[in-house]
């Protein structure tokens, strides 16, 4: 079944996603895109040469492009200020649709379009990439095998220094909004546990060349006494952490470290007499499917299956909600100075 398929929003996020369809062949199968949709139509003309798409409708109003094109999905990459509006239209239009995140600026409007989708019967799916990498499936598929005894703890610090230039350096809560979603989501997910509670500390320290909010620390509370900590920073020179991010999981019989890259080490107590026992190293077991460690493919795949089967897409906006009540969290409690329940 052939799906034709509207690009919204044509800057340069846009092209990991069509990277990703036209490198896999199931979904370049599948999936046609029959519209390009920006405000810009020079940009939208210029993505259309870039990936053979000029038999594309290029146009600045979703609503008309829609209905010129017949679509049957919309794929969402504007900015965040932009999303309901999109998101909204596309599915009163009939289309369903997968988007960027985060998937709304507040919880209002994340709920409104999750209560659309229900009533137009359409997939409302969030590209939540990050959790779909062998490093994240590893650690999710090593806690639920119990590997470490009950998992307590998820620790994460993330310190880089990147100069995008764009909308990123004038947005506010620029870290929490449009990066730590990710881990936050991955920690999520990878706890198998409901995130209740947080207390954030957020600055734009010396030298940042973001106007607001660079840094990030933050503390959660998950349901059975798990406790997730986030370090975190967009404006760190000098030696990065990986863009996943470090992770140490703690656990009632040992624990796991993963560099955010290749490296993981995972131990549980060991035998020796006296204060402290030592450790013994155990395997940690590669990721359960393959399939699912290709981040934007593996999401869109997702996504697609949802749309031709009915079944619940992984990242449907009822299940990532939860992670944008995290990021909104943190934000409310790093400008009020309150732990905010979640």
């Amino acid at each position: 079944m052939k799906l034709n398929a509207i690009l919204c929003g044509c800057g340069a996020m846009s092209k990991g996603w069509l990277k990703a369809i036209a490198s896999t062949p199931s979904l370049a199968e599948t999936i046609k895109v029959v519209g390009l949709v920006d405000l810009n139509r020079a940009t939208a003309e210029s993505l259309a040469k870039e990936f053979g798409l000029e038999e594309a409708v290029i146009g600045s109003d979703l609503a008309e492009v829609i209905a010129a094109t017949k679509a049957d999905l919309v794929f969402d990459v504007v900015i965040p200020a932009a999303r309901f509006g999109v998101v909204s239209t596309a599915l009163k239009a009939g289309c369903h649709v997968l988007s960027e995140k985060p998937m709304a600026t507040s919880l209002e409007e994340g709920a409104a379009l999750i209560a659309l989708a229900a009533k137009t019967g359409k997939v409302h799916a969030i590209i939540q990439n990050r959790r779909f990498i062998s490093g994240v499936r590893r650690m999710r598929r090593f806690v639920e095998d119990g590997a470490i005894g009950e998992l307590t703890g998820i620790h994460c610090d993330f310190f880089l220094g990147p100069h995008f230039g764009g909308f990123r350096e004038e947005m506010d809560n620029v870290l929490l909004l449009d990066m730590a979603i990710h881990t936050f989501d991955a920690a999520r997910f990878v706890a198998g546990k409901v995130p209740l509670s947080v207390y954030c500390v957020e600055k734009n320290p010396v030298g940042s060349w973001y106007s607001h909010g660079a840094s990030a620390h933050a503390l959660f509370e998950f349901s059975d006494d798990v406790v997730f900590s986030y370090r975190g920073s967009w404006c760190t020179e000098g030696k990065r952490t990986s863009w996943e991010s470090e992770w140490r999981l703690t656990g009632s019989k040992g624990m796991l470290t993963w560099d955010g890259e290749e490296h993981f080490e995972a131990s549980v107590a060991g035998n020796e007499p006296g204060l402290l026992h030592g450790f013994t190293t155990i395997d940690v077991p590669g990721p359960m499917h393959d399939d699912e460690t290709h981040g934007h493919a593996s999401v869109i795949a997702s996504f697609i299956d949802a749309v031709k089967t009915g079944k619940r897409p992984e990242t449907e906006s009822s299940d990532n909600i939860h992670s944008l009540a995290m990021v909104l969290g943190a934000i409310e409690s790093a400008k009020s100075g309150r732990r905010i329940e979640i």
